[in-house]
């Protein structure tokens, strides 16, 4: 069943509810919020999205494989778990950047580990869906 308001919609709201995810993300840093909850904020957007326009159109609106959105994020959390070892220091310990980025704030490997956890929620939550999704069309 194709409906015109709910593509129209999901056309509409798949930027919006992107840019939301990220404005979680970054607002997780310091209060309620971060990379877990903005992950699934962008999987519902890439939900949404598939349920008005099929599959296919919402794979290819995504412009990248979940597997390597998976990787990405598993990298960085990773990595953000290394670079204290490399400096000498404890794993998980914060290290930060001296200055503040306008928008964001204080940067460092906290942020980093929210961003690849970001990405990994967000790369399992759309291979699970979109797979159930695809299994559903056949």
């Amino acid at each position: 069943m194709t409906s015109l308001i709910l593509s129209t919609a999901a056309r509409l709201l798949l930027p919006l509810l992107l840019l939301f995810s990220v404005f979680v993300l970054l607002r997780g840093h310091n209060e309620p919020g971060g990379g877990f909850v903005g992950g699934l904020v962008a999987a519902a957007a890439f939900t949404l999205y598939a349920l008005a326009e099929g599959v296919g159109p919402a794979r290819a609106a995504l412009r990248a494989n979940t597997q390597t959105v998976i990787a990405a994020g598993l990298l960085l959390a990773g990595a953000s778990v290394a670079l204290p070892l490399l400096a000498g220091r404890p794993a998980m310990t914060g290290l930060w950047l001296a200055q503040e980025l306008p928008i964001v704030g204080k940067v460092g490997t906290p942020f980093l580990f929210d961003v690849g956890v970001y990405l990994t929620v967000s790369g399992v939550t759309l291979r699970i869906i979109l797979h159930m999704a695809e299994a559903e069309e056949q």
